[in-house]
């Protein structure tokens, strides 16, 4: 069994695996959900009680984040049920017999026939047999692990699908990054230019050089986005990295990269003071919100 594939997975699956010998069956059915963290439920039948703990041992190693419900079980065809004679209580229904017969003389000619016996409440028992589970845990450690490979080449499909999704992402985040750059450009004249026509429009040709130029270069450096445009970059290759390089598990590294992401696009939109630039920070959250979404299942 392979439980440690460096590659990127689903945690939802749905997995299935049967064994048989000496007429008992196991059938081991797997269902995992979303969840942050590693939920393992298993659900035995009585006779397998004692075989909780290495269940649940077993999923523990290929199962890292979410919640994962496994159910067992078990069918017998041969020996299943033991018939149990209770002598005692039949020779006391026999017994009761007589005396109903000495008491009721038109019964003296009835037989007590051994099928009426038999029919009687107790007489007759049937039971489960003893159960050797020590014995049966070779059959459903089987029927675990193939239910488990099945499991893990849907997580792994998915989790395929997954990736390529977020890498499509990524690369559209990039490119917006590359036009939030772009429009940012020259930013500096341009609010200069709109500062003098707003203060020339208001005070005439008494406008002081030095000092517009001043307020201009404040509100061009409080519009700068260039550092959080770097730090963008660098997150995205961080992304990127961490969906080819196969780390285990990498769900929780993508929701705290995806979480910085949002930070530095927030502040852009904080500082945008162009329309170019906040149309794309809108573009920007939109596609983040979506690789929030898909990367919520990466295990």
């Amino acid at each position: 069994m392979r439980y440690s594939a460096a590659m990127l997975r689903s945690m939802t699956g749905y997995g299935r695996g049967e064994a048989s010998s000496g007429g008992v069956t196991v059938l081991v059915e797997l269902r995992s959900v979303n969840n942050r963290f590693r939920d393992l439920q298993v659900r035995c039948p009585r006779e397998y009680m004692a075989l909780e703990p290495r269940v649940t041992q077993a999923l523990k190693d290929p199962f890292r984040r979410g919640r994962v419900d496994c159910f067992v079980r078990r069918s017998v065809t041969d020996g299943a049920q033991v018939v149990q004679v209770d002598p005692v209580l039949a020779r006391q229904y026999v017994q009761a017999l007589d005396e109903l017969k000495a008491l009721v003389p038109s019964l003296a000619k009835e037989q007590a026939s051994l099928s009426f016996v038999l029919t009687q409440p107790g007489v007759l028992t049937v039971t489960e047999a003893e159960v050797d589970v020590m014995r049966e845990w070779d059959i459903v450690e089987t029927a675990l692990a193939a239910a488990i490979e099945d499991m893990l080449q849907m997580r792994e499909a998915e989790g395929a699908a997954l990736a390529e999704d977020l890498r499509r992402h990524l690369t559209e985040l990039r490119g917006l990054t590359a036009e939030v750059e772009l429009a940012c450009d020259g930013i500096h004249d341009r609010l200069y230019a709109r500062l003098d026509g707003r203060i020339k429009r208001l005070l005439g040709d008494r406008v002081d050089a030095g000092r517009l130029a001043q307020e201009a270069a404040v509100l061009a450096d409080k519009a700068d986005v260039s550092e959080e445009i770097a730090r963008l970059r660098s997150h995205c290759d961080q992304f990127r990295e961490a969906l080819d390089g196969g780390e285990e598990p990498v769900g929780r590294r993508l929701e705290f990269l995806l979480q910085e992401l949002h930070r530095e696009v927030n502040t852009i939109g904080s500082k945008a003071a162009e329309h170019p630039v906040s149309q794309r920070v809108v573009d920007m959250k939109s596609v983040l919100e979506r690789m929030r979404e898909q990367s919520a299942n990466v295990e």
